[in-house]
């Protein structure tokens, strides 16, 4: 935070690590619904928003449309009020999150505006954020609106598309609000490719993974059952009694195995983690050897931690078979490692300055 208060850009800066701290949340909740099942609770969208339910005559209207969805007469038909009003909830305050996060970036922005804080070269980071909040919101409701149709399930392909448009959003935010942090100066530190290919290469994997953790979590389109991955083979590190179960190749292609068979799906999600493990140590190795600068250390530092947690999280989640607490805490794991590996790359494409370092 010394860094921080030494910008001239201090007040742009607290501004956006306040919209990741509020992508983080709505992430978070956006899991804790998905383990709820409560994502199609509400089978209208408004760009404003909407009033909650304030009296009982408005829950009953807000229940009696849940019950013309596919969820309620297929899945939740003996559903009471009662039972309805937490599931609403949580997609309520989902949505009121997502508005929330639009009206500080928005207001932020004109407020920086009207202060003149706003240099050229700042523009096209902007408009990419807003057109990428305002594709967050599209998705979201392309996903939700998927349930509300024949069948009460949304795609794991659409589900990974709004968690990944969520990260990717982050992402961006993030590398802003570090490019202010850490302002480029006149003495440019060298870094050898070989570490940044492996970094980039953990990064993807680490990307991979997440979309693979979504499609884990959801249920798999073309699967008649709507099987979720992560509720099969509760057992580790075997699946079941063997190391790949058959179920894993039971369908016709390569493709179909690794996309839309949950055996399949579940299998590839456990191998990625013995990969990024892997190159995670690859990558420390090599740091080792080539020697890095005190903010890259820190962030392969977080990304040992963080895999670590991360990897004993993953395994517990399976073997209890996702209850809430730790499905959330799983997740939170995902995101804190994609934001440490966003640092890292900051600080080895950056090209960061050892006398920038000094100064801390």
């Amino acid at each position: 935070m010394n860094l921080i208060s030494k910008s001239e850009h201090k007040a742009m800066i607290y501004w956006l690590l306040a919209g990741c701290l509020l992508i983080y949340i709505m992430v978070l909740v956006g899991g804790l619904i998905r383990l709820t099942h409560s994502g199609l609770s509400i089978t209208d969208w408004s760009f404003m928003g909407s009033v909650p339910p304030l009296n009982e005559d408005m829950w009953q209207q807000r229940f009696a449309k849940y019950q013309q969805s596919p969820e309620f007469e297929k899945i939740n038909y003996s559903m009471s009020l009662e039972e309805f009003k937490p599931i609403f909830w949580w997609e309520y305050i989902h949505r009121m999150i997502g508005r929330t996060m639009m009206y500080v970036f928005a207001l932020g922005f004109v407020y920086f505006l009207i202060k003149g804080k706003i240099k050229k070269n700042m523009w096209p980071s902007f408009v990419l954020l807003f057109v990428m909040g305002a594709l967050q919101a599209v998705i979201g409701w392309w996903m939700v609106y998927s349930g509300l149709q024949k069948q009460p399930a949304v795609s794991h392909y659409r589900l990974a598309t709004h968690l990944m448009s969520a990260f990717t959003l982050f992402a961006f935010t993030f590398w802003f609000a570090l490019q202010l942090i850490y302002p480029k100066q006149d003495v440019m530190q060298k870094v050898p490719l070989k570490l940044k290919g492996i970094s980039v290469t953990f990064f993807f994997l680490l990307i991979l993974q997440i979309i693979y953790g979504a499609f884990t979590a959801g249920y798999v389109e073309g699967d008649a059952a709507h099987i979720r991955p992560g509720h099969i083979f509760n057992t580790w590190p075997k699946m079941g009694d063997q190391w790949m179960a058959d179920q894993v190749t039971m369908k016709g292609t390569f493709l179909q195995n690794i996309l839309e068979n949950a055996s399949g799906i579940q299998f590839v999600h456990r191998m990625l983690a013995v990969v990024l493990v892997v190159v995670l140590m690859i990558l420390w190795a090599h740091s080792n050897k080539t020697g890095v600068t005190k903010t890259q250390e820190q962030g392969i530092t977080l990304l040992i931690y963080g895999v670590t947690v991360q990897f004993i999280l993953g395994v517990l989640t399976l073997l209890y078979n996702v209850p809430v607490v730790l499905g959330a805490m799983h997740q939170t794991g995902a995101f804190f490692l994609f934001g440490s590996s966003i640092f890292l790359l900051f600080h080895l494409f950056n090209n960061t300055s050892k006398s920038l370092e000094r100064t801390n």
